[in-house]
């Protein structure tokens, strides 16, 4: 059961429990007032028996499918579809650079848009030496600093939605093992937050469009009541 997991406490200022993002997937949990229990394991065997079995760093994967359970969602995902998004005719677009940290330098100082769809220097991948131009985008190729090495480039080299970015994760698990996977998911979650906040993305109810025909929606489902309760 993954409701019940082991953690290494922090203390932290205030009285509300604070959680990972990650693991509320696990917990089906939600920031709207829900309710957590905790449990202190007294025994020595205890103690050894959450942090062998019941850690949250070894309960990634999903007991009834066996694909992550750790992957990012909401925010995370807005903030890496924005960094790994294309924009046709963005500052710089077309340009060439000798690495990734090149291209990031250009685009920090504002000489390039981070959806720019640029070509980059990049070792060759499969044991092959030497060098390779490769089409990408600034964002992807920001995202790639935090790749394990050894983990090919072509697994981010795309629009990153969620059910990509549970590829990735999966991929990264078979590929790396636990603790590598681990790390992975978290700078993740970070890039993530960090892009969402950068974004500047929101929605009110002026993004809503109203369908013209919504009143007679809502006088056919009313009829219809009306029909079954009669």
């Amino acid at each position: 059961r993954l409701g019940i997991q082991a953690f290494e406490p922090v203390l932290i200022e205030g009285k509300a429990i604070q959680l990972h993002p990650l693991v509320c997937t696990a917990y089906n949990a939600d920031f709207d007032g829900d309710q957590m229990a905790v449990h202190v394991p007294l025994t020595l065997e205890a103690q050894l028996e959450a942090r062998s079995l019941m850690m949250s760093t070894n309960n990634i994967l999903s007991p009834a499918s066996g694909e992550p359970i750790i992957v990012p969602s909401q925010d995370v995902v807005l903030g890496l579809y924005y960094l790994t998004r294309e924009k046709v005719n963005a500052l710089g677009e077309g340009k060439i650079y000798s690495s990734a940290q090149e291209a990031q330098n250009f685009y920090e100082a504002g000489h390039l848009d981070i959806h720019a769809k640029i070509k980059i220097r990049m070792p060759k991948e499969d044991g092959e030496t030497g060098y390779h131009l490769v089409e990408t985008t600034v964002g992807r190729a920001i995202l790639a600093e935090i790749l394990p090495k050894g983990m090919p480039f072509d697994y981010i080299n795309r629009t990153m939605t969620k059910k990509v970015i549970s590829k990735v994760i999966d991929s990264c698990y078979r590929k790396f093992g636990l603790k590598e996977t681990v790390i992975f998911a978290d700078q993740l979650m970070y890039t993530g937050f960090k892009y969402a906040t950068r974004s500047g993305a929101s929605i009110g109810i002026e993004d809503m469009e109203i369908p013209d025909d919504k009143s007679s929606i809502i006088e056919h489902a009313d009829n219809e009541v009306r029909e079954i309760e009669s």
